[in-house]
């Protein structure tokens, strides 16, 4: 009966809740930082918003990833992490790893929102 219940309440909780409302008008960027550098799947983006910024680690020693006031945990080797950040005006936002010496390495861009 239990699972019963627990089986109704879900199939409800799915039927009331709009496909893909969360993350609708959320861009996703994929960003590889490794030894010393970033790449990122764009630099770039339309208009401001809300982007999602999926940060993975192809390194060899401990990262992060730092743009418009937010950073990332550092991360080792082998991990991703997710970062959300609202960009709410147009203009070229820096980017870095924030570990010592990292960014004067190669870490660093610009992410522009037109």
């Amino acid at each position: 009966m239990k699972r019963l219940t627990i089986l109704a309440v879900a199939v409800t909780t799915l039927a009331i809740t709009p496909v893909g409302s969360a993350h609708a008008n959320t861009t996703t960027i994929q960003v590889k930082g490794g030894d010393f550098y970033f790449k990122l799947s764009t630099k770039t983006i339309a208009k401001p918003g809300k982007v999602t910024f999926v940060f993975k680690n192809v390194g060899h020693v401990i990262h992060d990833f730092k743009i418009a006031g937010k950073t990332t945990r550092l991360i080792p080797p082998g991990t991703t992490t997710r970062l959300l950040v609202t960009f709410k005006k147009k203009g070229h936002y820096p980017y870095s790893c924030t570990v010592l010496g990292h960014a004067a390495a190669g870490m660093r861009g610009v992410f522009t929102v037109r």
